[in-house]
């Protein structure tokens, strides 16, 4: 079967440098676009016989050979072996992004990625962590998914859960998806019934409030209301805990093991350098905060990050609130982007509706 590419727009050739602007001619580009769609697909060394069989029919093996040739001397591609075909390098898969991010990213199944999100948000009981694992399920890749500090974190909602012994599970909810728990100790005296009273009595009376304010105003509850006082105390420590993890920006990884499913990555110590990485969740976090754009990729040493030189970090912006979160995929760079784009793209407005469903609750 003969693959047709599209042509690479010409606004992307003109942010190259002139000289190669003049060598890179329209013939080279569909040999490049050729070598790196297949490579992307089999991870095998493209030589000139696959190109004119399935990408360049009217080109003969000569003519794609001196193509090829003129594209490694130009850095675009690399030879692993004398005898093998060629593979691309970091400058070949900038160009090849560089023309997907300009002319725009293919739309996907939005429907489908948010119907999945919500499920995996109701099995996890946690937003980010949720979207990290469904994302890295979606592109069988590492995710990672950063919730921005959120200083204004408001509540939604709280329940107290009766356990044996005179304990409750108290769950916190608040505006921005964002759900945390802990075990309090509270009087034998209050069962179900009355757990459940308190906990509708103080959703009404705490709900809209910010974590700080729930702070205030629990200690002038527990000397008003007839409930046990424990329980505000269990709150208020809880809620002060959740002030002060939500006051920096926090950072969920699912699928860190994907990596070891591309033949990359077969190597031990390659591996364990991309997990050892994975463990840097400061220089990760700033990674993630450093492109405004809605979306973005970084390809290599673009990365700056020791374990991950030959990986491509592909990342798209949602909406919290008056913030921005990102989420992310890290692969080897012989990454899919159009699709890994489209997903991160659908992902990403996805979790923008549902944090914001969860705003205006």
């Amino acid at each position: 079967m003969i693959h047709r590419l599209p042509d690479i727009d010409p606004a992307v050739r003109a942010s190259a440098q002139r000289r190669e602007e003049e060598l890179l001619n329209a013939r080279k580009e569909r040999i490049l676009r050729a070598v790196i769609h297949d490579y992307i697909l089999t991870a095998m060394p493209v030589g000139s016989v696959t190109i004119c069989r399935k990408y360049e029919p009217t080109l003969s093996s000569a003519t794609i050979r001196n193509e090829l040739s003129a594209l490694e001397a130009l850095g675009y591609l690399a030879q692993p072996h004398v005898s093998a075909g060629r593979v691309p390098s970091h400058k070949a898969y900038r160009l090849y992004v560089d023309a997907l991010l300009n002319q725009g990213v293919e739309k996907t199944d939005h429907d489908s990625i948010k119907t999945y999100l919500l499920s995996r948000v109701r099995q996890m009981d946690d937003v980010v962590g949720a979207a990290a694992q469904a994302l890295s399920e979606l592109t069988h890749y590492t995710a990672l998914v950063m919730m921005p500090r959120q200083l204004e974190l408001r509540i939604s909602c709280l329940q107290l859960v009766p356990m044996p012994g005179g304990m409750a599970l108290l769950v916190i909810v608040t505006d921005g998806g964002i759900i945390r728990d802990s075990v309090i100790r509270v009087s034998q005296s209050l069962d179900a019934d009355a757990l459940y009273a308190i906990s509708r009595m103080l959703t009404q009376r705490l709900a809209g409030r910010t974590v700080r304010e729930v702070q205030e105003m629990l200690r002038e509850y527990s000397h008003l209301m007839d409930a046990d006082g424990s329980v505000c105390q269990g709150i208020a420590d809880l809620a002060s805990q959740m002030a002060r993890q939500t006051g920096s920006d926090t950072m969920a990884i699912g699928g860190s093991h994907n990596i070891l499913n591309y033949p990359e990555y077969a190597d031990a110590r390659k591996a364990r350098a991309f997990m050892s990485a994975l463990e840097e969740k400061d220089l990760l976090l700033s990674l993630l905060n450093r492109d405004n754009a809605p979306l973005s990729v970084r390809i290599g040493p673009e990365l700056g990050v020791k374990g991950m030189e030959d990986c491509a970090m592909a990342a798209a912006k949602y909406k919290v609130g008056p913030q921005w979160g990102t989420v992310s995929v890290i692969g080897p760079a012989r990454m899919p982007y159009g699709k890994v784009l489209s997903t991160l793209h659908a992902v990403g407005s996805a979790l923008s509706e549902l944090m914001g469903d969860n705003n205006d609750a």
